[in-house]
């Protein structure tokens, strides 16, 4: 009986699976989606939108523009459940094992990405180095913005010894076994840096481009962050205390 030969398809996942949680961005997300595109063109890789329940057409902006990069994948809640919640929910639909994050208002420049994913995986790096954060240079938000971040950061990371001077940077790019390690809460994205120390991992920064806000208005207020922060930083401090690392472990 004559057999027909077929041909093995080995599945390779992307390289980078570049996460951008959005809400209400019309205006930005098909410039941003241009951008990622041409930032990682040469390399395997995603780009996951995450729809968080807009109240605009930012959905379907984003399906049309599948046509046009069939790397990018959009996903829409239901029902709007916030930042940590969107990153949470494309992070788990990635299909590769490193993760950028992006905020969508499109002030991170994803030619920024490449230099911090060749960071984080370079020859040489500590075994346990799992994320490299964005820190914003030459910040393009108005002064009472740049105060309250300003202010924020040094509290937080005198209280949490995490050495990050720029949690609030939407770009980083990380491990996607070792983010989904983490506890997940609420507005959990602002403090990954420490969480990833939690668990016992290593983390390094590297300077990244900001631009101003282009289209559309801040989904956050410096009151906002502050009344979350108080409650989040209290949550991770004893999250903090009651960690216990086995730094490792050994199949007998």
């Amino acid at each position: 009986m004559f057999v027909k030969e077929s041909v093995l398809m080995v599945y390779r996942p992307p390289e980078i699976s570049v996460v951008v949680p959005v809400y209400n961005e019309t205006e930005n997300v098909a410039k941003l989606a241009a951008e990622i595109h041409a930032a990682l063109t040469g390399r395997g890789f995603e780009m996951i939108f995450v729809d968080d329940a807009s109240t605009d057409d930012t959905a379907a902006v984003l399906t049309a523009l599948k046509a046009e990069y069939p790397a990018l994948r959009v996903l829409s809640h239901k029902d709007n459940a916030g930042q940590s919640r969107s990153l949470r929910t494309a992070i788990m639909a990635a299909k590769s094992p490193f993760i950028a994050t992006l905020d969508g208002d499109g002030q991170n420049d994803p030619a920024d990405i490449p230099a911090l994913f060749e960071q984080l995986i370079r020859d040489g790096a500590p075994e346990t180095l799992q994320l490299v954060g964005g820190r914003r240079v030459n910040r393009q938000d108005n002064a009472a913005k740049k105060i309250g971040s300003k202010i924020g950061n040094g509290v937080r990371k005198w209280l949490l010894k995490d050495g990050a001077d720029d949690t609030g940077c939407g770009l980083k790019v990380f491990s996607r076994e070792a983010f989904l390690q983490l506890p997940f809460f609420d507005h959990m994205h602002r403090y990954i840096p420490a969480l990833m120390i939690r668990e016992g991992f290593e983390i390094e920064f590297a300077d990244v481009n900001h631009r101003s806000r282009e289209h559309g208005v801040s989904k956050y207020t410096n009151f906002g962050r502050l009344m979350v922060s108080i409650a989040d930083l209290r949550g991770v401090m004893w999250l903090n205390r009651r960690a216990r690392n086995p730094k490792g472990w050994d199949e007998l």
